[in-house]
Protein backbone atom coordinates (compact mmCIF):
# COMPACT_ATOMS: atom_id res chain seq x y z
CA UNK A 1 0.00 0.00 0.00
CA UNK A 2 2.80 2.17 0.88
CA UNK A 3 4.12 1.92 -2.65
CA UNK A 4 1.51 2.94 -4.28
CA UNK A 5 0.77 5.84 -2.08
CA UNK A 6 4.36 7.12 -2.75
CA UNK A 7 3.82 6.57 -6.85
CA UNK A 8 -0.18 8.74 -6.05
CA UNK A 9 1.88 11.28 -4.10
CA UNK A 10 4.41 11.54 -7.16
CA UNK A 11 2.13 11.61 -9.78
CA UNK A 12 0.06 14.39 -8.20
CA UNK A 13 3.15 16.16 -7.95
CA UNK A 14 3.96 16.24 -11.26
CA UNK A 15 0.72 17.54 -12.18
CA UNK A 16 0.98 20.19 -9.65
CA UNK A 17 4.64 21.26 -10.56
CA UNK A 18 3.24 21.31 -14.34
CA UNK A 19 1.15 24.29 -13.43
CA UNK A 20 4.06 26.20 -12.49
CA UNK A 21 4.54 26.20 -16.47
CA UNK A 22 0.83 27.71 -17.47
CA UNK A 23 1.83 31.24 -17.75
CA UNK A 24 3.82 30.80 -20.53
CA UNK A 25 1.62 27.87 -22.18
CA UNK A 26 -0.33 29.74 -24.61
CA UNK A 27 3.28 31.83 -25.63
CA UNK A 28 4.89 28.37 -26.04
CA UNK A 29 2.10 27.28 -28.21
CA UNK A 30 1.66 30.49 -30.66
CA UNK A 31 5.66 29.77 -31.16
CA UNK A 32 5.59 26.40 -32.06
CA UNK A 33 5.42 25.48 -35.66
CA UNK A 34 2.23 25.41 -37.04
CA UNK A 35 1.26 21.71 -38.18
CA UNK A 36 -1.24 21.51 -41.48
CA UNK A 37 -4.20 22.24 -40.70
CA UNK A 38 -7.10 19.96 -41.30
CA UNK A 39 -11.00 20.68 -42.27
CA UNK A 40 -12.74 19.46 -39.58
CA UNK A 41 -15.71 17.77 -40.21
CA UNK A 42 -18.44 18.10 -37.70
CA UNK A 43 -20.39 15.09 -38.36
CA UNK A 44 -17.42 12.85 -37.87
CA UNK A 45 -16.90 14.33 -34.78
CA UNK A 46 -20.26 14.08 -33.59
CA UNK A 47 -20.20 10.82 -34.80
CA UNK A 48 -16.51 10.03 -32.55
CA UNK A 49 -17.60 12.09 -29.82
CA UNK A 50 -20.79 9.01 -29.58
CA UNK A 51 -18.10 6.36 -29.87
CA UNK A 52 -15.76 7.87 -27.20
CA UNK A 53 -19.22 7.30 -25.01
CA UNK A 54 -20.08 3.92 -25.80
CA UNK A 55 -16.85 2.55 -25.42
CA UNK A 56 -16.62 4.29 -22.09
CA UNK A 57 -19.63 2.58 -21.67
CA UNK A 58 -18.72 -0.52 -22.25
CA UNK A 59 -16.06 -0.85 -19.00
CA UNK A 60 -19.16 1.06 -16.70
CA UNK A 61 -21.76 -0.30 -16.69
CA UNK A 62 -20.99 -2.71 -19.24
CA UNK A 63 -17.86 -4.65 -17.95
CA UNK A 64 -18.66 -3.77 -14.11
CA UNK A 65 -22.02 -5.67 -14.30
CA UNK A 66 -20.38 -8.03 -16.85
CA UNK A 67 -17.89 -8.99 -14.34
CA UNK A 68 -19.77 -8.38 -11.16
CA UNK A 69 -22.29 -10.95 -12.24
CA UNK A 70 -20.02 -13.53 -12.68
CA UNK A 71 -18.34 -13.56 -9.42
CA UNK A 72 -19.78 -14.88 -5.88
CA UNK A 73 -21.44 -11.97 -4.18
CA UNK A 74 -19.32 -11.52 -1.09
CA UNK A 75 -16.81 -10.79 -3.62
CA UNK A 76 -18.81 -8.15 -6.21
CA UNK A 77 -17.98 -4.79 -5.16
CA UNK A 78 -14.34 -5.26 -5.55
CA UNK A 79 -14.85 -7.26 -8.70
CA UNK A 80 -16.68 -3.87 -10.09
CA UNK A 81 -14.19 -1.47 -8.37
CA UNK A 82 -11.34 -3.15 -10.35
CA UNK A 83 -12.84 -1.50 -13.54
CA UNK A 84 -14.55 1.51 -11.71
CA UNK A 85 -11.51 2.98 -10.52
CA UNK A 86 -9.50 2.80 -14.04
CA UNK A 87 -11.65 5.05 -15.50
CA UNK A 88 -10.26 7.98 -12.94
CA UNK A 89 -7.00 5.72 -12.91
CA UNK A 90 -5.97 5.49 -16.10
CA UNK A 91 -7.51 8.78 -17.31
CA UNK A 92 -4.49 10.57 -15.17
CA UNK A 93 -1.96 8.75 -16.71
CA UNK A 94 -3.06 9.03 -20.23
CA UNK A 95 -3.32 13.00 -19.18
CA UNK A 96 0.20 12.79 -17.82
CA UNK A 97 2.34 11.32 -20.39
CA UNK A 98 0.13 8.32 -21.56
CA UNK A 99 -1.17 10.10 -24.78
CA UNK A 100 2.54 10.82 -25.71
CA UNK A 101 4.04 7.65 -25.57
CA UNK A 102 1.32 5.89 -27.09
CA UNK A 103 0.87 8.61 -30.02
CA UNK A 104 3.74 10.75 -29.90
CA UNK A 105 6.55 10.72 -32.44
CA UNK A 106 9.34 8.57 -31.41
CA UNK A 107 11.32 5.16 -32.33
CA UNK A 108 9.59 2.57 -33.32
CA UNK A 109 8.34 1.20 -29.87
CA UNK A 110 7.61 4.40 -28.26
CA UNK A 111 6.41 7.69 -28.46
CA UNK A 112 8.37 10.78 -26.63
CA UNK A 113 6.52 11.13 -23.09
CA UNK A 114 6.97 14.90 -23.32
CA UNK A 115 5.61 15.49 -26.29
CA UNK A 116 2.12 16.08 -25.50
CA UNK A 117 3.01 15.91 -21.50
CA UNK A 118 0.08 16.80 -19.75
CA UNK A 119 -1.66 17.01 -23.22
CA UNK A 120 -0.10 20.31 -24.36
CA UNK A 121 -0.77 20.93 -28.06
CA UNK A 122 -3.65 18.58 -28.07
CA UNK A 123 -6.54 20.75 -28.93
CA UNK A 124 -8.76 21.90 -31.74
CA UNK A 125 -6.54 21.37 -34.87
CA UNK A 126 -7.03 18.14 -36.16
CA UNK A 127 -3.97 15.78 -36.09
CA UNK A 128 -3.16 15.06 -40.09
CA UNK A 129 -1.58 11.46 -38.76
CA UNK A 130 -4.44 10.08 -37.45
CA UNK A 131 -7.96 11.73 -38.35
CA UNK A 132 -7.88 14.50 -40.48
CA UNK A 133 -11.73 15.52 -39.85
CA UNK A 134 -11.73 15.56 -36.38
CA UNK A 135 -10.35 17.96 -33.13
CA UNK A 136 -7.34 16.09 -31.92
CA UNK A 137 -8.64 16.66 -28.33
CA UNK A 138 -11.60 14.55 -30.02
CA UNK A 139 -8.82 11.45 -31.38
CA UNK A 140 -7.56 10.98 -27.84
CA UNK A 141 -10.84 11.27 -25.97
CA UNK A 142 -11.27 7.91 -27.98
CA UNK A 143 -8.03 6.51 -27.38
CA UNK A 144 -8.16 6.59 -23.65
CA UNK A 145 -11.59 4.72 -23.46
CA UNK A 146 -9.08 1.97 -25.04
CA UNK A 147 -6.49 2.04 -22.84
CA UNK A 148 -9.11 2.17 -19.71
CA UNK A 149 -10.91 -0.81 -20.42
CA UNK A 150 -7.60 -2.85 -21.45
CA UNK A 151 -6.17 -3.13 -17.50
CA UNK A 152 -9.82 -3.58 -16.39
CA UNK A 153 -10.47 -6.93 -18.69
CA UNK A 154 -7.40 -8.50 -16.75
CA UNK A 155 -8.84 -8.32 -13.23
CA UNK A 156 -11.40 -11.18 -14.44
CA UNK A 157 -8.32 -13.47 -14.20
CA UNK A 158 -7.56 -13.10 -10.65
CA UNK A 159 -11.24 -11.59 -9.48
CA UNK A 160 -11.89 -12.80 -6.12
CA UNK A 161 -8.28 -13.06 -4.83
CA UNK A 162 -5.73 -10.08 -4.91
CA UNK A 163 -5.14 -7.37 -2.87
CA UNK A 164 -6.71 -3.77 -4.11
CA UNK A 165 -3.22 -2.49 -3.20
CA UNK A 166 -1.45 -4.76 -5.13
CA UNK A 167 -4.29 -4.56 -8.03
CA UNK A 168 -3.38 -0.63 -8.25
CA UNK A 169 0.59 -1.04 -8.62
CA UNK A 170 -0.34 -3.86 -11.11
CA UNK A 171 -2.31 -2.21 -13.39
CA UNK A 172 -0.42 0.83 -13.23
CA UNK A 173 3.09 -0.32 -14.12
CA UNK A 174 1.45 -3.00 -16.87
CA UNK A 175 -0.34 0.06 -18.46
CA UNK A 176 2.52 2.00 -18.51
CA UNK A 177 5.18 -0.54 -19.65
CA UNK A 178 3.01 -2.92 -21.98
CA UNK A 179 -0.54 -1.03 -23.22
CA UNK A 180 0.78 2.56 -23.99
CA UNK A 181 4.34 1.02 -26.39
CA UNK A 182 1.83 -1.42 -27.79
CA UNK A 183 -0.54 0.99 -28.74
CA UNK A 184 2.57 2.94 -30.14
CA UNK A 185 3.85 0.16 -32.01
CA UNK A 186 0.54 -0.56 -33.61
CA UNK A 187 -1.11 2.75 -33.99
CA UNK A 188 1.32 5.26 -33.44
CA UNK A 189 3.44 7.22 -36.53
CA UNK A 190 6.24 5.36 -37.12
CA UNK A 191 5.40 2.29 -34.64
CA UNK A 192 7.29 -1.04 -35.76
CA UNK A 193 3.98 -2.71 -36.77
CA UNK A 194 1.87 0.23 -38.08
CA UNK A 195 1.98 -0.43 -41.81
CA UNK A 196 0.43 2.85 -43.01
CA UNK A 197 2.74 5.65 -40.80
CA UNK A 198 6.28 4.15 -41.37
CA UNK A 199 6.64 0.37 -39.71
CA UNK A 200 8.54 -2.24 -40.53
CA UNK A 201 6.24 -5.27 -40.27
CA UNK A 202 2.81 -4.63 -41.91
CA UNK A 203 0.12 -6.18 -39.42
CA UNK A 204 -3.78 -5.25 -39.76
CA UNK A 205 -5.28 -4.20 -36.54
CA UNK A 206 -8.23 -2.84 -37.16
CA UNK A 207 -9.38 -1.78 -33.32
CA UNK A 208 -7.31 -3.50 -31.23
CA UNK A 209 -6.82 -7.32 -31.52
CA UNK A 210 -3.24 -6.92 -30.42
CA UNK A 211 -3.07 -3.41 -28.70
CA UNK A 212 -6.45 -4.62 -26.24
CA UNK A 213 -7.76 -8.23 -26.26
CA UNK A 214 -4.46 -10.38 -27.08
CA UNK A 215 -2.15 -8.25 -24.78
CA UNK A 216 -4.81 -8.41 -22.11
CA UNK A 217 -5.53 -12.14 -22.56
CA UNK A 218 -2.31 -13.07 -22.20
CA UNK A 219 -1.30 -11.22 -19.35
CA UNK A 220 -4.58 -12.52 -17.60
CA UNK A 221 -3.23 -16.03 -18.07
CA UNK A 222 -0.03 -15.40 -16.43
CA UNK A 223 -1.48 -13.31 -13.66
CA UNK A 224 -4.09 -16.38 -13.08
CA UNK A 225 -0.85 -18.90 -12.92
CA UNK A 226 1.46 -16.59 -10.85
CA UNK A 227 -1.31 -15.59 -8.30
CA UNK A 228 -2.76 -19.11 -8.10
CA UNK A 229 -5.88 -20.98 -7.78
CA UNK A 230 -9.24 -19.62 -5.48
CA UNK A 231 -9.46 -21.44 -2.31
CA UNK A 232 -11.39 -24.61 -3.06
CA UNK A 233 -10.86 -24.12 -6.62
CA UNK A 234 -12.09 -26.32 -8.62
CA UNK A 235 -13.79 -28.72 -6.12
CA UNK A 236 -16.07 -25.86 -4.78
CA UNK A 237 -18.89 -24.87 -6.67
CA UNK A 238 -18.52 -21.24 -7.34
CA UNK A 239 -21.47 -20.33 -9.82
CA UNK A 240 -22.26 -16.54 -11.22
CA UNK A 241 -23.89 -14.85 -7.79
CA UNK A 242 -26.38 -12.94 -10.54
CA UNK A 243 -26.84 -14.03 -14.40
CA UNK A 244 -28.69 -11.20 -14.81
CA UNK A 245 -25.96 -8.73 -14.18
CA UNK A 246 -24.44 -10.36 -16.29
CA UNK A 247 -26.90 -10.52 -19.24
CA UNK A 248 -27.45 -7.08 -19.00
CA UNK A 249 -23.42 -6.70 -19.20
CA UNK A 250 -23.02 -8.68 -22.07
CA UNK A 251 -25.84 -6.21 -24.04
CA UNK A 252 -24.40 -2.82 -23.09
CA UNK A 253 -20.93 -4.29 -24.03
CA UNK A 254 -22.57 -5.37 -27.78
CA UNK A 255 -23.74 -1.61 -28.17
CA UNK A 256 -20.45 -0.27 -26.70
CA UNK A 257 -18.67 -2.34 -29.64
CA UNK A 258 -20.22 -0.99 -32.45
CA UNK A 259 -18.26 2.07 -30.89
CA UNK A 260 -15.06 0.34 -30.12
CA UNK A 261 -14.98 -1.09 -33.84
CA UNK A 262 -17.32 1.44 -36.13
CA UNK A 263 -15.54 4.15 -33.98
CA UNK A 264 -11.87 3.29 -35.52
CA UNK A 265 -12.74 4.17 -38.58
CA UNK A 266 -12.20 7.79 -37.15
CA UNK A 267 -15.14 9.17 -39.80
CA UNK A 268 -18.79 9.19 -40.14
CA UNK A 269 -18.30 7.10 -43.60
CA UNK A 270 -18.81 4.10 -44.84
CA UNK A 271 -16.05 1.71 -43.47
CA UNK A 272 -17.33 3.03 -40.13
CA UNK A 273 -20.57 1.17 -41.70
CA UNK A 274 -19.14 -1.98 -42.90
CA UNK A 275 -17.49 -2.27 -39.73
CA UNK A 276 -20.53 -1.88 -37.77
CA UNK A 277 -22.14 -4.51 -40.07
CA UNK A 278 -19.38 -7.11 -39.55
CA UNK A 279 -19.29 -6.66 -35.29
CA UNK A 280 -23.01 -6.91 -35.41
CA UNK A 281 -22.77 -10.11 -37.48
CA UNK A 282 -19.65 -11.44 -35.98
CA UNK A 283 -21.46 -11.57 -32.67
CA UNK A 284 -24.48 -12.94 -33.94
CA UNK A 285 -22.35 -16.00 -34.93
CA UNK A 286 -20.09 -16.50 -31.59
CA UNK A 287 -23.02 -16.65 -29.97
CA UNK A 288 -25.22 -18.99 -32.46
CA UNK A 289 -22.14 -21.90 -32.45
CA UNK A 290 -21.61 -21.55 -28.48
CA UNK A 291 -25.34 -22.38 -28.08
CA UNK A 292 -24.84 -25.20 -30.48
CA UNK A 293 -21.83 -26.70 -29.10
CA UNK A 294 -23.13 -26.13 -25.75
CA UNK A 295 -26.31 -28.00 -26.79
CA UNK A 296 -24.62 -30.93 -28.07
CA UNK A 297 -22.09 -31.57 -25.65
CA UNK A 298 -23.79 -31.00 -22.31
CA UNK A 299 -27.56 -31.51 -23.35
CA UNK A 300 -28.89 -28.15 -22.69
CA UNK A 301 -27.92 -24.24 -24.00
CA UNK A 302 -27.23 -21.97 -21.56
CA UNK A 303 -28.11 -18.15 -21.47
CA UNK A 304 -24.63 -17.72 -19.75
CA UNK A 305 -23.03 -19.37 -22.43
CA UNK A 306 -25.44 -17.43 -25.25
CA UNK A 307 -23.69 -14.39 -23.56
CA UNK A 308 -20.11 -15.67 -23.20
CA UNK A 309 -20.17 -16.29 -27.29
CA UNK A 310 -21.60 -12.85 -28.07
CA UNK A 311 -18.76 -11.61 -26.20
CA UNK A 312 -16.65 -14.43 -27.98
CA UNK A 313 -17.75 -13.26 -31.47
CA UNK A 314 -17.05 -9.50 -30.59
CA UNK A 315 -13.59 -10.38 -29.49
CA UNK A 316 -12.90 -12.28 -32.72
CA UNK A 317 -13.95 -9.32 -34.94
CA UNK A 318 -11.90 -6.64 -33.24
CA UNK A 319 -9.27 -6.91 -35.30
CA UNK A 320 -10.81 -7.64 -38.40
CA UNK A 321 -14.10 -5.69 -38.71
CA UNK A 322 -12.64 -3.08 -40.76
CA UNK A 323 -10.95 -5.19 -43.25
CA UNK A 324 -13.56 -7.75 -43.80
CA UNK A 325 -16.76 -8.46 -45.95
CA UNK A 326 -20.28 -9.53 -43.73
CA UNK A 327 -20.03 -13.07 -44.79
CA UNK A 328 -16.20 -13.12 -43.74
CA UNK A 329 -17.14 -11.92 -40.49
CA UNK A 330 -19.72 -14.32 -39.78
CA UNK A 331 -17.63 -17.01 -40.16
CA UNK A 332 -14.92 -15.38 -38.31
CA UNK A 333 -17.43 -15.26 -35.31
CA UNK A 334 -18.06 -18.75 -35.69
CA UNK A 335 -14.84 -20.00 -35.72
CA UNK A 336 -14.57 -17.74 -32.79
CA UNK A 337 -17.04 -18.96 -30.77
CA UNK A 338 -16.44 -22.68 -31.52
CA UNK A 339 -12.79 -22.22 -30.53
CA UNK A 340 -13.46 -20.04 -27.51
CA UNK A 341 -15.81 -22.61 -26.06
CA UNK A 342 -13.86 -25.16 -26.02
CA UNK A 343 -10.76 -22.93 -24.41
CA UNK A 344 -12.77 -21.88 -21.69
CA UNK A 345 -14.31 -25.77 -21.39
CA UNK A 346 -11.74 -28.09 -22.21
CA UNK A 347 -8.62 -26.13 -22.64
CA UNK A 348 -8.53 -24.86 -19.14
CA UNK A 349 -9.26 -27.74 -17.41
CA UNK A 350 -6.80 -29.36 -18.83
CA UNK A 351 -4.06 -27.53 -17.87
CA UNK A 352 -5.59 -27.06 -14.57
CA UNK A 353 -5.32 -22.88 -14.05
CA UNK A 354 -8.01 -20.68 -12.53
CA UNK A 355 -8.87 -17.78 -14.81
CA UNK A 356 -11.74 -16.93 -13.38
CA UNK A 357 -13.98 -15.33 -15.80
CA UNK A 358 -12.50 -16.53 -18.65
CA UNK A 359 -10.39 -13.73 -20.03
CA UNK A 360 -7.61 -15.63 -21.41
CA UNK A 361 -10.20 -18.10 -22.87
CA UNK A 362 -12.67 -15.60 -24.38
CA UNK A 363 -10.64 -12.56 -25.24
CA UNK A 364 -7.30 -14.29 -25.55
CA UNK A 365 -7.89 -16.90 -27.85
CA UNK A 366 -10.65 -15.07 -29.82
CA UNK A 367 -8.22 -12.10 -30.96
CA UNK A 368 -5.33 -14.94 -31.80
CA UNK A 369 -8.72 -16.41 -34.31
CA UNK A 370 -9.27 -13.08 -35.73
CA UNK A 371 -5.88 -11.57 -36.15
CA UNK A 372 -4.93 -14.89 -38.12
CA UNK A 373 -8.25 -15.16 -40.12
CA UNK A 374 -7.54 -11.45 -40.68
CA UNK A 375 -5.24 -12.58 -42.68
CA UNK A 376 -6.91 -14.70 -44.53
CA UNK A 377 -9.80 -12.98 -45.40
CA UNK A 378 -8.69 -9.24 -45.62
CA UNK A 379 -10.48 -7.56 -48.75
CA UNK A 380 -9.34 -4.67 -50.86
CA UNK A 381 -13.22 -4.54 -51.54
CA UNK A 382 -13.86 -3.17 -48.02
CA UNK A 383 -11.00 -1.28 -47.21
CA UNK A 384 -9.55 0.26 -50.48
CA UNK A 385 -6.53 1.87 -48.51
CA UNK A 386 -4.92 -1.57 -48.31
CA UNK A 387 -4.98 -2.29 -51.24
CA UNK A 388 -2.22 0.89 -52.32
CA UNK A 389 1.01 0.03 -52.46
CA UNK A 390 3.36 1.39 -49.92
CA UNK A 391 6.94 0.99 -48.70
CA UNK A 392 8.15 -1.03 -45.47
CA UNK A 393 12.29 -0.91 -45.49
CA UNK A 394 12.23 0.26 -48.98
CA UNK A 395 10.75 -2.50 -50.62
CA UNK A 396 7.31 -1.63 -52.18
CA UNK A 397 4.48 -3.79 -51.07
CA UNK A 398 0.40 -4.17 -51.01
CA UNK A 399 -1.65 -5.82 -48.24
CA UNK A 400 -4.62 -8.22 -48.48
CA UNK A 401 -5.41 -11.69 -48.13
CA UNK A 402 -2.95 -14.32 -48.33
CA UNK A 403 -0.25 -16.21 -46.64
CA UNK A 404 1.82 -13.62 -46.36
CA UNK A 405 -0.39 -11.67 -44.52
CA UNK A 406 -0.88 -14.43 -42.18
CA UNK A 407 2.80 -14.31 -41.31
CA UNK A 408 2.74 -10.85 -40.73
CA UNK A 409 -0.17 -11.35 -38.32
CA UNK A 410 1.59 -13.83 -36.38
CA UNK A 411 4.30 -11.82 -35.86
CA UNK A 412 1.98 -9.43 -34.21
CA UNK A 413 0.59 -11.69 -32.65
CA UNK A 414 3.71 -13.73 -30.86
CA UNK A 415 5.29 -9.96 -30.36
CA UNK A 416 2.53 -8.85 -27.98
CA UNK A 417 2.27 -11.98 -26.17
CA UNK A 418 5.83 -11.90 -25.47
CA UNK A 419 5.84 -8.73 -24.09
CA UNK A 420 2.85 -8.66 -22.56
CA UNK A 421 3.16 -11.93 -20.51
CA UNK A 422 7.34 -11.22 -19.78
CA UNK A 423 6.42 -8.01 -18.61
CA UNK A 424 3.06 -9.57 -16.52
CA UNK A 425 5.17 -12.55 -14.82
CA UNK A 426 8.50 -9.52 -14.04
CA UNK A 427 5.81 -7.09 -12.13
CA UNK A 428 3.79 -9.66 -10.46
CA UNK A 429 6.82 -11.20 -9.07
CA UNK A 430 8.18 -7.92 -7.45
CA UNK A 431 4.70 -7.12 -6.44
CA UNK A 432 4.50 -10.75 -4.46
CA UNK A 433 7.80 -10.30 -2.84
CA UNK A 434 7.44 -6.60 -2.06
CA UNK A 435 3.64 -5.95 -1.09
CA UNK A 436 2.16 -9.18 -1.56
CA UNK A 437 -0.80 -10.41 -3.87
CA UNK A 438 -3.26 -12.02 -2.52
CA UNK A 439 -5.35 -11.80 0.47
CA UNK A 440 -5.51 -13.57 3.41
CA UNK A 441 -7.55 -17.19 3.65
CA UNK A 442 -9.38 -15.61 6.02
CA UNK A 443 -9.85 -12.67 4.19
CA UNK A 444 -10.72 -14.56 0.94
CA UNK A 445 -13.45 -16.65 2.97
CA UNK A 446 -15.20 -13.79 4.21
CA UNK A 447 -14.84 -11.61 1.43
CA UNK A 448 -12.74 -8.86 -0.90
CA UNK A 449 -16.03 -6.30 -0.66
CA UNK A 450 -15.01 -6.66 3.21
CA UNK A 451 -12.15 -6.86 3.76
CA UNK A 452 -10.62 -4.90 1.18
CA UNK A 453 -13.16 -1.98 1.30
CA UNK A 454 -15.31 -2.38 4.17
CA UNK A 455 -18.26 -2.65 2.82
CA UNK A 456 -21.29 -5.53 1.38
CA UNK A 457 -23.74 -5.05 -1.40
CA UNK A 458 -26.07 -6.83 0.22
CA UNK A 459 -27.60 -6.23 3.30
CA UNK A 460 -29.78 -9.04 4.61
Amino acid sequence: MKCFRDLFFWLLLLTFCSLTFSSGYAQDLANAPSPAVGAINTGDNAWMLVCTALVLMMTAPGLILFYGGLVRGHNVLATMMHSLILMAWVSFLWMVFGYSVAFGEGNPFFGNPMQYFMLRGVGATPNLDYAPTIPHQTFMLFQMMFAIITPALISGAFAERMKFSAYMIFTTLWTCLVYFPLAHMVWGKGGYFNWALGGHIPVLDFAGGTVVHISSGVAALVAAIVVGKRLGYPHEPMVPHNVVYCLIGTGLLWVGWFGFNAGSAVAAGSLATSAFAATHFSASAGALMWVLMEWRLKGKPSVLGAASGMVAGLATITPASGFVTIPAAFCIGLCGGGVCYLAVTKMKAHFAYDDSLDVFGVHGMGSVIGMLLLGVFASVEVAPAIGATFKVDGVTMSLGGGLQQVVNQLAGIVATAVLSGTVTFGLLKVIDATVGLRVSQEEESSGLDVSQHGEAAYNE
